[in-house]
């Protein structure tokens, strides 16, 4: 399996108020624990520990 770096979300803007719907409302903490919570879901999910080291890679870029 291979990271995908092109769009590949459906409906890209309401995957993102979603995103920002969960996290409406907690302080900084309870968001960091969720995002914290969906990136080892999502990890999981992908269970390629290649394609997880070159998506925590990209990730890391410019940081």
């Amino acid at each position: 399996m291979k990271l995908i770096h092109d769009s590949n979300i459906p409906d890209p803007d309401g995957f993102y108020a979603s995103l920002i719907d969960c996290l409406r409302d907690l302080d900084d903490a309870q968001a960091e624990r969720f995002q914290a919570k969906l990136l080892l879901v999502l990890a999981n999910h992908v269970g390629d520990r290649g394609v997880l080291a070159e998506a925590m890679a990209v990730a890391r870029r410019g940081l």
